[in-house]
């Protein structure tokens, strides 16, 4: 099975259109499938779910789409870096699903080991447990989650050979490997692809089994918030 494609814009030929839930991988602007987010944006695909940690910066990762309205609802974490992303949820032109971190990584997860859904303590009490069903185990409450099943699953990682194995660097791989998981198709673009059967297995983040296209591109490196101190003088 051919797996290795040239670019984003042929590996997501035949498979993006309109309505798509998208699981995309990516934690703050690390391990985010950016050149999958541009030919996204490039296809012109309307309407579209993503649920993702966070919706990236106004320019970069899934900020692209939010500037021009292709995103319909987002199931997120955390939102605060991004103002278009705030302005048109304020302005109720955005739906949002807020998920806690935790809660999200899981439903993805189960999404990919096929469970329908799962009951959590995070969130009991509050506004992310409004509509959902309680049930009370050993004296404790929780609340049931859906897993999440994507049509689509986009992801960013550090190495892959040519069957699809990855291997993901550090913070990438924190919603990286669950988004793969739970899509109908997954996509990944990826640092570098190299021979077959010169990954360790025992390093592999990932089975090449969950992932359908490859591409290799060149990636951004960017900060999300650069903090420093003063120079001291001499």
């Amino acid at each position: 099975m051919k797996k290795v494609y040239a670019n984003a814009t042929e590996a997501l030929d035949g498979v993006i259109s309109d309505g798509m839930m998208i699981a995309a991988g990516g934690f703050g602007l690390c391990g985010i499938p950016e050149l999958l987010l541009e030919a996204i944006k490039n296809s012109g695909a309307q309407d579209l779910t993503f649920a993702s940690n966070n919706a990236g910066v106004d320019d970069f990762g899934i900020g692209i789409l939010l500037q021009t309205k292709q995103v319909k609802k987002m199931i997120s974490s955390y939102v605060g870096e991004n103002a278009e992303f705030m302005r048109q949820y304020l302005a109720e032109e955005l739906e949002l699903e807020f998920n806690p971190q935790g809660t999200l990584a899981e439903r993805m997860r189960a999404g990919g080991a096929g469970i329908p859904g799962f009951y959590t303590k995070t969130g009991v009490g509050t506004v992310i447990a409004d509509g959902k069903e309680h049930k009370d185990f050993n004296g404790e409450t929780y609340i049931l989650e859906e897993g999440i099943f994507a049509d689509l699953a986009i992801v960013k990682a550090w190495k892959a050979d040519d069957t699809g194995n990855l291997i993901f660097r550090k913070t990438a791989r924190n919603f990286n490997v669950p988004a793969a998981t739970c899509g109908k198709i997954c996509i990944a673009e990826v640092e570098e692809i190299v021979p077959r059967g010169s990954l360790d297995p025992d390093m592999i983040h990932l089975p090449g089994i969950y992932v359908h296209r490859i591409i290799q591109g060149q990636h951004e490196k960017r900060i999300e918030q650069r903090t420093t101190r003063k120079k001291e003088e001499a």
